[in-house]
């Protein structure tokens, strides 16, 4: 396990979650392909978006079978705009590249929308810090972990 798998792995520990990392065998950089090689709805995987809102990161958590409507999440949180961050910025607030962000893990904590539509599922599988690693959990513990809010982040 590489360094940001390991503090994912202790931020859920943290949290009191036991949930197991699991190698996928191929990157996922897409929930197709984690649900995919998981066997599961691709609606069921927890996508973990990082957003520049204003210079601040905001992580949105989305079902796979949604896109984030930036301007109803701007809306939402009162906000002009939300743009998609690039790589530097994500790597820069979570320590993780795209296609592997995690929920938890990051350097600080960063603002968190999650999509109620994941509460649809009983087992959602998130990221766990690189691309090839996931681990399964539920919409309840997202928020918990995440501190987030509940949210209809998607189109």
């Amino acid at each position: 396990m590489n360094s940001r798998v390991e503090s994912v792995i202790r931020s859920l520990r943290a949290a009191g979650i036991t949930s197991e990392v699991r190698v996928l065998p191929e990157k996922a950089h897409t929930a197709a392909l984690a649900a995919e090689q998981l066997g599961v709805d691709v609606g069921a995987i927890a996508n973990s978006l990082i957003f520049d809102a204003g210079g601040e990161p905001l992580l949105v958590m989305t079902s796979g079978r949604h896109r984030v409507d930036t301007d109803k999440v701007a809306t939402l949180l009162g906000i002009p705009a939300l743009a998609r961050a690039d790589p530097e910025f994500v790597r820069r607030h979570t320590g993780q590249a795209i296609g592997g962000v995690a929920p938890v893990g990051h350097p600080e904590p960063i603002g968190t929308l999650v999509d109620i539509e994941l509460a649809r599922y009983s087992e959602v599988w998130a990221a766990a810090g690189h691309p090839s690693t996931v681990f399964a959990t539920t919409y309840a513990e997202l928020l918990q972990i995440t501190s987030g809010t509940a949210a209809e982040v998607g189109d």
